[in-house]
């Protein structure tokens, strides 16, 4: 009798074992990049664990992470990589979702030596000058360092003839090329997706890509919707932002 009981707890176990399993497994997807949060360089090697049940991927030479059979709701993941912060972060998903997320960590300070810190000369530091008052948008979103940004001086360092020359060395931009003609794409935009261009603060997807390069004095450019700031989010953000500061500025509106 007690043989019996005992096989039957084996089969019931048995049977209750691979649905507990497969349950936690779902049709969900996440995926992206883990970068830098100071200059939005990819990290290697950073170790992305699943909380829910240990799974852990690890991010390629380029930062790039995927996770797949991810359930439906929230889920939770821990990120490490050398000589960052460990993070939680936690995202709600549906079945069959495919969610884009890159993920920035802050570096960590880390000790050295236990020598005593070395008394330096003093040196003087003076700030870069600021670009004026019109550029205080400009400067602001530079200092969140998310995105690309490109001054006049760096523009003609590039020794750039046109917009697609200083914006080609760039992280995540590409150029889509037909006959002499080349626009710019960014490289998760499907094919063919233009960027939005805005103009001294204007949507104007006509002139913005073929602005002189002479009559540019700043640029900024965000290739994904994780990157664009919420002031320029729209229908068109998924191919990514381009705003292009020029010389003449915005014209002049009465009070």
């Amino acid at each position: 009798m007690i043989r019996r009981v005992r096989w039957i707890a084996l089969i019931c176990a048995s049977l209750y074992w691979p649905i507990s399993a497969s349950g936690q497994r779902g049709t969900a997807m996440m995926f992206g990049v883990v970068v830098n949060k100071a200059h939005q360089g990819p990290i290697t090697n950073a170790e992305i664990t699943l909380l829910a049940d240990g799974r852990v991927v690890r991010t390629d030479s380029l930062g790039y992470y995927r996770f797949t059979n991810l359930s439906a709701g929230i889920v939770r993941f821990s990120v490490r990589a050398l000589g960052f912060h460990p993070t939680i972060f936690h995202f709600a998903l549906t079945n069959g979702e495919r969610m884009e997320r890159d993920i920035e960590l802050d570096s960590a300070s880390v000790v050295l030596s236990a020598k005593p810190a070395q008394q330096l000369p003093e040196v003087a530091v003076e700030a870069p000058p600021a670009m004026g008052a019109r550029f205080r948008d400009f400067e602001r979103r530079k200092a969140t360092g998310r995105g690309h940004y490109l001054t006049r001086t760096q523009i003609e360092q590039k020794g750039a003839n046109n917009l697609t020359d200083a914006l080609r060395d760039l992280r995540g931009v590409t150029m889509d090329c037909a006959g002499t003609s080349c626009y710019v794409r960014m490289v998760r935009a499907p094919s063919r997706c233009q960027p939005e261009y805005i103009v001294d603060e204007r949507v104007d997807n006509m002139f913005g890509p073929h602005v002189a390069i002479r009559d540019i004095e700043a640029i900024e450019v965000y290739t994904g919707p994780s990157d664009v700031p919420g002031e320029f989010a729209g229908t068109n953000a998924g191919c990514g932002v381009i705003v292009i500061w020029t010389k003449s500025g915005p014209s002049r509106r009465r009070g």
